[in-house]
């Protein structure tokens, strides 16, 4: 599984030539927290029978990385709500240096403190942290449960625990696009990454996200009154632009699937707990790998899979007044 030549006669490549060598896994639909802009209030999650088991989880991290996938990312729901979310993390990491370059998480870090020393034996090197606020009474508000000081503490035990952490902050117009600048600050504190998201519209939530939405060229000139931006040249083929932000030590990520399509360079592809393949995260369109894998059949997942790859489309289609499908964005992670 380790030989090169391998996993280059099997790289996967979709319709338009991209080479996808980056799967994002989610191990769970659930989520400790009920963010305005990513679920609705009262949420069904999947039956407990229709998720994969970690065992599954871990058989098809090693069937990509087969297939010349060199990053992995563990996402949600919350992943660490996930029971045994740890070993699963230890079994993929196994595959780091014979094949995998990578093993990563996005984690909200309520459960981080109690975790971070297990990831990071586990192989995991970097984080990113859902954080959408540094103020107490507005993380409730946002979050409608949470508490911001295990998030913080979380944080803090990453940090301490020698990860490179990344800041995730959905940006939300009269909501929190007054800390944009102030939580700049505070990775540059740090010795963050900070990567600025729009609002995207997917499943049906509460929250009104046409006045929610707050755009990145906006936040940048915010930013730019007292920060000069020198463009990176780091590149992920994901979807952030990357600013060098010198006078903080900064690097500055803004996610923008709205002002800004980033869907020439995409490299990803994504699966749900249950197995679903999804191929866009703005689209529905996805193929099941969970009858194949549990089939036994190596040949029908891969099959499978480059079905699902020939499906992939060439970007999304967003219009807040409307959600671009109806699943939220807890079934497949960001």
């Amino acid at each position: 599984m380790s030989d090169a030549g391998t996993h280059a006669s099997t790289a996967m490549h979709d319709g338009f030539g991209r080479r996808i060598d980056y799967v994002r896994l989610s191990l769970t639909d659930r989520c400790d927290l009920r963010c305005r802009y990513c679920m609705a209030e009262e949420m069904v999650f999947l039956p407990r029978n229709d998720v994969l088991t970690l065992e599954e989880i871990a058989d098809l991290a090693r069937r990509f990385v087969a297939r010349g996938v060199t990053r992995i990312r563990l996402t949600g729901g919350e992943p660490l709500a996930r029971r045994g979310a740890v070993q699963v993390a230890r079994d993929i990491g196994k595959l780091i240096g014979s094949g995998l370059d990578e093993l990563t998480m996005t984690t909200n870090a309520t459960r981080l403190a109690e975790h971070a020393g297990s990831l990071w034996d586990a192989g995991l090197r970097r984080i990113n942290v859902s954080l959408d606020t540094l103020k107490p009474d507005r993380f409730r508000h946002i979050t409608r449960t949470g508490d911001l000081t295990r998030v913080l503490d979380g944080i803090e035990a990453a940090r301490v625990q020698g990860f490179a952490v990344k800041v995730n902050m959905v940006a939300l117009r009269g909501l929190n696009d007054d800390e944009i600048v102030p939580m700049l600050r505070w990775c540059g504190e740090r010795g963050f990454g900070l990567s600025l998201i729009e609002t995207m519209p997917l499943g049906q939530v509460e929250d009104d996200r046409e006045d929610r939405f707050f755009p990145l060229t906006e936040a940048r000139a915010r930013i730019e009154v007292d920060y000069a931006l020198v463009p990176s040249t780091q590149r992920t083929g994901g979807p952030a632009r990357y600013w060098q932000v010198a006078k903080l030590g900064v690097t500055l990520g803004l996610i923008s699937p709205l002002t800004r399509n980033f869907c020439d360079s995409c490299n990803r592809i994504r699966v749900s707990a249950a197995g679903q393949l999804y191929m866009c995260l703005g689209h529905e369109d996805n193929v099941d790998l969970r009858a194949a894998l549990r089939s036994g059949d190596e040949a029908a997942l891969n099959v499978a899979i480059d079905h699902a790859l020939r499906l992939k489309p060439a970007r999304h289609e967003f219009d807040l007044s409307v959600p671009a499908t109806a699943r939220h964005m807890s079934v497949t992670g960001g």
